[in-house]
């Protein structure tokens, strides 16, 4: 499957509608034609997991060019970061020091630093140096995924730190201890995690969906919310919802993923929306 989409013509031009390209340039270009669509962005130059932290150094130089480039060419938007691609798991101070460089350039041109979250090995580590960095920079958002039982507890620490809080699903394999399974109970949390946020000051919730039935009972509640908050979606997928929230008002960003470390993210994408791996199919099938 790697082989059938990265040394492939057409598997490379299908997995490109999830990413903005290869290089920084292609992903200023797309975030700049977003912004003109009404939306405001988020830029992750894909990694995860370095091998050695001469890696994570190199990881962090490029996100530092590129909040260089968003600055220089008017981008609204900022940049998220897997800690894993900055050293966490190899070491984790190392990692948090990282995370405090881009911390600090991000605020010195009034932006932000968004810590995905990754598998749930991580997910303590991930929380606490994300409180340590965002307790001395304030402008560091972090997500919480609805699958995994212990996110209401983790939202209890997390909300009085500030800053954002994206809310996902989630799209990594978890076993049922710690994690819900069903689409059904999936969903049923990531809706009580929404009300959390949505109802809770001093934090700008990030409602990252495209579902329709998570999106309408968020617009429910925010009829009666005075402070900030917006929808996350994914780059190439629902651009037409996308446009129709725009539309309506309402606060967009999307995260546009780029660089040569496509090809993990990607597959998370078709395996968490049938939709994308029907598309997929169809697309090599056409070609």
């Amino acid at each position: 499957m790697r082989r059938l989409v990265t040394e492939t013509r057409a598997g490379r031009a299908v997995a490109h509608r999830f990413i903005a390209g290869d290089t920084l340039g292609e992903a200023v270009a797309v975030a700049k034609q977003l912004n003109g669509e009404g939306m405001d962005v988020s830029l992750d130059h894909l990694g995860e997991h370095v091998l050695a932290i001469e890696d994570a150094e190199d990881a962090t130089a490029s996100y530092l060019a590129c909040l260089e480039a968003i600055d220089e060419a008017g981008v609204r938007g900022n940049i998220s970061v897997k800690l894993t691609q900055l050293g966490m798991g190899l070491d984790d101070d190392a990692a948090a020091t990282n995370l405090d460089t881009l911390a600090s350039a991000a605020g010195r041109i009034g932006t932000s630093v968004t810590v995905d979250m990754e598998e749930s090995a991580h997910t303590t580590t991930t929380i606490e140096i994300f409180a340590a960095v965002q307790e001395r920079h304030g402008n560091v958002g972090i997500a919480i995924q609805s699958y995994l039982y212990r996110s209401v507890a983790d939202l209890d620490s997390i909300i009085p730190l500030g800053g954002h809080v994206r809310l996902c699903k989630g799209a990594y394999a978890e076993p049922e201890d710690i994690a819900h399974q069903s689409r059904r109970d999936v969903d049923g949390a990531f809706d009580r995690l929404a009300s959390i946020l949505m109802h809770t000051e001093g934090v700008v919730p990030a409602i990252a969906t495209h579902d329709d039935d998570r999106i309408e009972p968020v617009l429910r509640v925010a009829e009666r919310r005075s402070e900030p908050w917006e929808f996350q979606m994914l780059y190439g997928i629902r651009r037409d919802r996308q446009a129709e929230l725009v539309a309506a008002g309402h606060s967009v960003r999307v995260y546009v993923p780029y660089g040569g470390a496509w090809y993990p993210y990607f597959t998370r994408r078709l395996a968490e929306r049938p939709a994308n791996l029907t598309f997929f199919a169809r697309a090599l099938v056409g070609s």
